[in-house]
């Protein structure tokens, strides 16, 4: 057992007025399995980057380990596995790396195959065999779900389980409660860790919330109160001011000295009260620094003049002498949220092109609605480039509301102004998902919608399909998100 020891880490991009980390200081024990969370953009990667001495930082980053990132770059993926295995780790030896591999469910076969051969789950499970033989190493592992189906997910966070000495940035709840005994998490103002799994901590943060809201509006209310005093007080204070130089209703002359000692009485009051309503307000400026904007989203999707919108009816669908899938049959109905479950290459994305309108070689039968109105979220977001602003005109959609949507999802004003090429993969998929919603539509089709994205926007966009109950047919890897959101599933 080590430490890794952070103090007083600060960091700018060069040419960023904006520093990602600013004086943060913790400490982290090379026996954790950790997991990393945070919204999109924060900083997880940057982070990883940091630890692997990829940029100049002030501040003291120290550890006793030596770092290995996943995914590991592999130069040559046209070489056999067992060669990309010797790049990364030379001294491995055979029958411990055949342990790892069986933990995994990882045929011997597949080292002797090309690399780019293999599917990216087995590159996924391959790569972390190899980086966990390694000794006194501490694994920085960046977001291993994405392209892992349900199955492969579940084999993965079962094999960490099995590990210690690791960063887990991933945005799956249900991975992260299997597999990791600590959090670390960026905030909006800070880095904290807490021990537990991912929904310890979201209960946690929940409670301290909900205390700060709490907090908050007391002070609201005090510092309302205290604003109509002392107001009182001063107009208090200046009338008797002024009566120092008139008379009484009597007509009798006023004893000067008691009104002056008692409009300095009244002042000194009015000081008192300011100076408490300046605290109240300092202090409510501490709560809710770090309380995640998740706002309601909307969506407001168009009725169908029938309830069915589409039907296969035993389906099968080939390339050429490859079966893709065989025999499939469901309907979708007005306000079903529909997943499509199933391993990857089991033909889930095939159904979605077949539904959207492509020309995909099918038999059985395939019944679409006339004029139906689709919004379809692809799993890939390369294309993206340009800024927002010329976006939304060429997409035809609103763009106040396009960028209500994107600030709700936790982007800054900031980002308006930048190219979407230089967003990160999550920040992406918000563009996609922000896009679709605010189309006028009859049916979402969205494919693999929440790879990269953080898992509070997960939870948003989950609360949104749950609320407003749009048509839906989606395929998502996220267990707990299946499981809160489809109201029928088919397994492929």
């Amino acid at each position: 057992m080590s430490l890794i020891k952070v103090t007083n880490l600060t960091f700018a991009y060069d040419g960023s007025y904006d520093n990602i980390f600013e004086n943060v200081d913790f400490q982290i024990d090379t026996d954790w399995k950790l997991g990393f969370t945070g919204r999109n953009g924060r900083g997880k990667t940057t982070f990883l980057n940091l630890l692997l001495g990829k940029h100049e930082y002030s501040g003291t980053i120290s550890a006793d380990v030596s770092f290995d990132y996943f995914p590991f770059h592999v130069e040559n993926k046209e070489n056999n596995t067992l060669d990309v295995i010797s790049d990364i780790y030379p001294d491995y030896v055979h029958w411990e790396l055949m342990r790892e591999l069986s933990w995994l469910k990882v045929s011997e076969d597949v080292l002797y195959r090309p690399f780019d051969s293999l599917s990216n789950g087995e590159q996924t499970k391959v790569l972390l065999a190899a980086l966990f033989l390694k000794e006194n190493s501490f694994l920085l592992i960046d977001e291993p779900t994405n392209h892992l189906d349900m199955n492969a997910r579940k084999l993965v966070s079962d094999y960490l389980k099995s590990k210690h000495g690791f960063i887990l940035v991933s945005h799956d709840r249900a991975f992260l409660d299997n597999c990791v005994d600590h959090i670390l998490s960026i905030n909006k103002t800070d880095i904290e860790i807490q021990k537990g799994n991912f929904s310890d901590w979201w209960e946690n943060k929940q409670r301290l919330d909900q205390f700060e809201f709490t907090e908050n509006e007391k002070l609201r209310k005090d510092i309302k109160r205290l604003e109509n005093s002392a107001k009182r007080t001063s107009n208090w204070s200046d009338e008797v001011e002024k009566s120092k130089n008139g008379t009484r209703n009597s007509g009798s002359k006023l004893d000067k000295g008691y009104v002056g000692h008692k409009a300095a009485k009244m002042m000194k009051r009015s000081k008192s009260m300011e100076q408490r309503q300046h605290s109240a307000i300092e202090e409510k400026s501490r709560l809710l620094k770090n309380v995640e904007s998740s706002e309601t989203l909307k969506i407001s999707q168009l009725p169908y003049h029938k309830n069915q919108l589409a039907e296969l009816e035993h389906v099968s669908i080939s390339y050429g002498d490859k079966v893709v899938l065989q025999d499939i049959s469901f309907t979708i109905e007005q306000g079903e949220r529909v997943a499509l479950t199933g391993k990857n290459g089991s033909g889930k994305s095939s159904i979605i092109k077949l539904i959207c309108g492509e020309d995909i070689p099918y038999s059985g039968t395939f019944r679409k609605g006339s004029q139906l109105k689709i919004s379809y979220v692809s799993q890939d977001t390369s294309h993206l480039q340009g800024n927002l602003t010329d976006f939304a005109r060429d997409q035809e959609i609103d763009e106040s509301l396009f960028k209500a949507i994107l600030r709700k999802l936790d982007f800054s004003r900031v980002q308006f102004e930048k190219d979407m090429s230089s967003f990160s993969g999550g920040q992406k998929k918000k563009v996609l998902i922000a896009k679709s919603l605010c189309e006028k539509v009859h049916l979402h089709i969205w494919d693999e919608p929440l790879n990269f994205i953080d898992v509070i926007s997960r939870m948003q966009i989950e609360e949104l399909l749950l609320e407003y109950s749009p048509t839906l047919l989606f395929v998502e890897h996220d267990r707990e998100f299946c499981n809160n959101v489809a109201t029928k599933v088919v397994e492929l």
